[in-house]
Order: structure tokens, then sequence, then C-alpha cells
């Protein structure tokens, strides 16, 4: 079926927010169904009357309980360009019955003008692209709209997705002129924005203050550094997408040129089970595996040390068994060091 570019995305935006599906209202426009952590259960699909699924509330479905928990988590940055999750995408939205209650409002409203509003009912009610709404394939298949990504509605991409509303058969394939068409690799993308990590708090020795030219050293409790995972799926397509974020390496930034760090370009591979190494006593001389040595007291006032864990991304999904990687995510924290000179007494 050919696909129509639209006159009135953001009529049709606004308006989609007010339609029904079955008993449940279904926010036509935006997000995606999902709590904090654990399975979501606000999106899912449910038997209407004429016993086919519906879509409610959003089409995609979070699993985040295998996700970072806890205040001081957030999400990671893509480290490389300016990749992020697409801001936008289609998926089914409506069954035949459901358009009509969608569409046949906007059309009585008169704000997209007849001509427009007629050629809309040649399309979807009059044989253009379908007869009254492909009632007659109530259950073989939805009509498939646009989605805003949950927390990107201001985002310039979120509209993107300006084609108007298709048909697909159930089993099909969506057309292929339309690249932002749900697929396992969009919902794996999608996961990525909803994965969060712990805080990147660094353990320094001394501690909280340290002196010119003595090396501090610096490590992670890698108990809280283990990989986290986000499942997303589509109930009503069977399909579903695993991101994963495994921690690879520690970033050091000292918060001034006047220092050192260790190794010299500030980055602590993680190494088996730990990243860094905790200070032991007696141990002050020695060059520390991760760390810091300040070359100029920071006076009155304190450095911003940053800590930055570095976490490689993959995915697995439906049709897609072996790894496939997505940008290295990253996720940083500041903390302030004091260091002070060192004091002599002269006798």
């Amino acid at each position: 079926m050919p696909v129509l570019k639209r006159r009135v995305a953001a009529v049709a935006v606004v308006t989609s927010a007010a339609v029904f599906i079955g008993s449940t209202q279904a926010f036509a426009g935006y997000g995606h169904g999902g709590s904090t952590n654990g399975s979501s259960s606000s999106a899912s699909g449910h038997s209407d009357g004429n016993g086919t699924l519906s879509a409610t509330a959003g089409v995609v479905v979070f699993d985040r309980s295998k996700n970072g928990a806890g205040g001081s988590s957030g999400p990671v940055a893509a480290s490389s360009g300016n990749w992020t999750p697409p801001a936008c995408y289609y998926a089914p939205k409506y069954t035949p019955d459901q358009l009509q209650k969608y569409l046949e409002p906007i059309w009585s409203a008169e704000s997209t003008g007849p001509q427009w509003d007629q050629e809309q009912r040649d399309k979807y009610v009059n044989g253009g692209w379908a007869k009254d709404f492909n009632k007659d394939k109530t259950g073989k298949g939805y009509w498939w709209d646009s989605y805003v990504t949950e927390g990107r509605e201001g985002d310039p991409h979120a509209l993107d997705c300006t084609e108007s509303i298709f048909w697909v058969d159930k089993g099909a394939a969506p057309p292929a002129n339309i690249p932002r068409a749900v697929t396992p690799e969009t919902l794996a993308q999608l996961a990525y924005g909803e994965i969060r990590v712990p805080s990147t708090k660094v353990d320094l020795a001394p501690a909280g203050t340290t002196k010119v030219n003595l090396p501090t050293w610096a490590w992670l409790d890698t108990a809280e550094f283990k990989p986290v995972s986000v499942t997303a799926s589509v109930r009503l397509l069977n399909i579903s997408a695993t991101t994963t974020a495994e921690p690879v390496s520690l970033k050091i930034d000292p918060g001034t040129a006047d220092a050192q760090t260790y190794p010299a370009s500030g980055v602590c591979e993680i190494d088996g089970d730990h990243i860094g190494e905790a200070y032991a006593k007696g141990r002050a001389g020695d060059t520390p595996p991760c760390g810091v040595k300040y070359l100029r007291s920071s006076g009155d006032g304190s450095y911003k040390l940053r800590a930055t864990i570095t976490w490689k991304i993959h995915w697995t999904g439906t049709g897609v068994p072996n790894a496939r990687n997505l940008p290295d995510g990253t996720f940083g924290a500041d903390q302030d060091v004091v260091v002070q000179e060192i004091q002599s007494i002269n006798r």
C-alpha cells in the first residue's frame, strides 16, 4: 500500500491522545509503557470485543528488572559522535474500529480543511487505500502510526516520522520505504536509552585531602559494577531485544593540568574483578596502578576530580542470537579533592 506524507502532523499528535482502544485509553502519539524497575505492566496486549489484540498505552514494553538502580544511578551517553536512540518510530497502533474512532472526530472538527478531510476519507473509507477502514481484515493486521519516544517530545527529530497511517498484515514486514518501522534493532536502541548504571565516585587514598607530589590511589568497588540490561518488546509482533552494558574501563580526569595520572592516559582498564587497586598500608611511596599525583596545591579550594566509566554495549534479539554492538556509553561523576602543600619545619 502506498504511504502518504502527513499534511497535519502537529494536529494529529495533539488529537491522538483522545483515542480509546477497547475499554482502555491509548495515547496514540507519545511514549511507551513500563515501570522504573521490574517488568513493565502499563503497556500490553488484550482482546477487544471483536476477539482481536489491541495495543494499550504504549506498544513498546520494557523489562528493567536487571537494570541499575539507586539514587546515584544514571543514563549512559554515547561516547562517540552524536548518536542517540530514535526519537520516533512506527509500530502497530489501531485496529480498524480504533482507527475509525481516531479519525472521524478529526474530520468532524474540520480543523484540517474539507479538501484534506475528503482525501483522507477517500483513502481510508472509500477504497483508495482501504474500504471502511479495512474492517473486513479485522484480526488480520493493524494500522501502524508513529510514536514519540518518552522524554524526547521536544527533540526536533521527534518530528521526523511524518508518514501517514498505514496498514500491515499480521506476519508481514512493514513497507521497505519506512526505515523507522520498529524492528528488533529499533527495540535494542530504545532499550539503550533506558539503561541505568551506578555512580562512579571512586575511593581515594589519601581520602578527601592529599598532598602535592604524593601519589593518590584510586579504585572502585567492582561489586557495584556488574553488567546491567534492559529488554524491550512489542508483544503484538512477538519481537524483542535485550541491550546489555558491561563496564570496561575507568578514566580519571584530575580537574587540573597540574597533575599526573596513573597510567599516563588516565584510563584504568578493568582487570578481572577490580578497577584499580585498594591502597594498603605501607605503600604510600609506590606508584599506584590507577590514580593521580597533583603537582600544585588547590589553595583555599579544591579540584574537581571526574571519574568516568566506559560501558561496552551490545544487544541480542529476535532473529539475532549473536551479540551486535551499539556505541559504547559513558557515565561519570565529580568529587572534590583538596590538595595541600607539604609543610616543612626549619630548625
